[in-house]
């Protein structure tokens, strides 16, 4: 079973820019296809403007090249115009990766977003932390 995911930013950008670190196999379970990341047009562009801080060092190449490692592997969703009548995170711009997860029909939210991860209690089997997912598809 492939499950969809929606992966933040911060576990993306991990899972990218660290071969050997401790969300790698994040990386290799969407390239075996074990899980697909589910992504929109906010989070996408979030991404690529993580991904062009001066403090990664990454030429506009590198981005690419690891935006090319990432995106031909997600499956794209067009968000709902209103979103859905969902909780409020306490971060409203958090709130994207909520409404991403309800359009994409996520099986996971995987996240570190201290946010996001006090929304648990509103959708119990959606969101995880990376450890937690592992233990569900590593």
């Amino acid at each position: 079973m492939v499950h969809r995911v929606l992966l933040d930013t911060n576990i993306v950008l991990s899972a990218l820019l660290f071969n050997a670190g401790r969300l790698a196999w994040v990386r290799h379970a969407w390239q075996a296809q074990r899980v697909q990341p589910l992504v929109c047009k906010a989070t996408v562009n979030e991404l690529m403007r993580v991904l062009a801080y001066p403090k990664f060092e990454l030429t506009k190449a590198d981005q690419e090249a690891l935006l090319a490692d990432f995106l031909p592997y997600s499956d794209v969703v067009e968000l709902p115009d209103p979103w859905p009548d969902l909780p409020g995170c306490r971060d409203e711009h958090d709130q994207v990766f909520l409404v991403l997860a309800h359009a994409g029909q996520a099986d996971f939210l995987v996240t570190v977003d201290a946010d996001i991860l006090a929304m648990r209690e509103r959708f119990p089997r959606l969101i995880l932390t990376a450890d937690e997912f592992r233990e569900r598809v590593g």
